[in-house]
């Protein structure tokens, strides 16, 4: 049985990672910190209450029991919070993963899973974008896991890792039981915004711009069910055991879909009227952004199984059953 530590594993992709990689036999142990995360996620999975930053808790953990891999999502991730406050992201996404790096070295633990983000890209210069396109991060969360990337490189380059980094898309959806979601109350994302306003818990949908070169006018995204995003880092972890070095992988849906599609199907999903306020553009806003996850496809295996219907029809689900998130 392979163990895997999985750190932020009690946050929203982190813990339906956990119980996707019990239910296929691997033993899991998780970090967390629960600034962000919640225990009632993770059911009974082992968790150890902490910071990335506390070396003497780290070296405590990989000492305590064998570790094979390391899968880590702890990290801050909210655009407009790193804007204004760059060095908290700074210490905590580039300091605690240094941490961890130098703590699995110490402990000779070599197969690392890095949950990156598209942010690295920026504003493309192209769609569908590739892996070989240039990264322009344009917020300090963005550069945050682009940094991150770096120190995987070299590290990779020096034969002390074998990683994998899985640059997300939109990513959005919840548990096939409903049981499992996205439960900040503050999260940007467009889908839990959607679910916020229908269920009166958020104000209306602030809908920016209606007159972008596009089908209906407004401006166009790849969204990724949480589940297939979960299955590609488990895929990811297999295909550590055959590439030495770093390898980067777009993770989305591969099309593209716009912002009156996702209000569509939400309307239709649940029976309700989404309150929406109109807006002008927001500076900087891309007409169009997808992956091109071809990469992921012939390396791992992987491609999306999950359509926007699937990815709304479970938001709706956690979201309406589960309006307060999780109960600690």
């Amino acid at each position: 049985m392979t163990h895997i530590l999985v750190t932020g594993g009690a946050g929203y992709i982190g813990s339906i990672t956990v119980r996707l990689l019990r239910e296929r036999g691997y033993q899991v142990t998780v970090i967390d910190s629960l600034e962000r995360g919640f225990r009632a996620a993770l059911g009974d999975a082992p968790l150890i209450a902490g910071d990335l930053r506390d070396i003497a808790l780290l070296d405590r953990v990989f000492s305590s029991q064998p570790i094979d891999a390391v899968m880590h999502f702890a990290a801050y991730k909210a655009v407009g919070e790193s804007v204004a406050n760059p060095l908290r992201y700074f210490e905590n996404n580039l300091g605690g993963t240094l941490a961890l790096l130098a703590a699995m070295r110490r402990a000779g633990v070599r197969q690392f899973v890095f949950s990156s983000t598209a942010a690295v890209y920026g504003t493309p210069d192209y769609t569908p974008v590739d892996e070989a396109h240039p990264t322009r991060p344009e917020s300090p969360y963005g550069e945050s896991k682009l940094q991150v990337e770096h120190m995987l490189r070299w590290l990779g380059h020096s034969g002390d890792l074998k990683a994998a980094s899985l640059r997300y898309y939109n990513v959005a959806g919840a548990a096939r039981d409903g049981q499992m979601g996205e439960a900040s109350a503050k999260s940007e994302n467009l889908i839990p915004v959607v679910m916020r306003a229908i269920l009166g818990s958020g104000p209306a949908l602030k809908v920016y711009g209606t007159d972008y070169p596009t089908p209906d006018g407004t401006c166009i995204r790849d969204y990724v069910h949480v589940i297939d995003l979960a299955e590609a880092h488990i895929k990811a972890l297999e295909f550590l055991n055959l590439d030495v070095g770093l390898e980067v992988f777009n993770l989305g849906s591969g099309k593209g879909v716009s912002v009156l599609e996702v209000l569509r199907e939400a309307e239709r999903v649940s029976g309700r009227s989404v309150p929406v306020e109109y807006a002008e553009r927001r500076a900087g806003d891309p007409v169009g952004v997808w992956a091109d996850t071809r990469k992921a496809a012939s390396l791992l295996g992987w491609h999306a199984q999950h359509g926007l219907a699937e990815i709304v029809e479970s938001s709706w689900q956690w979201h309406s059953t589960h309006p307060a998130g999780y109960q600690q």
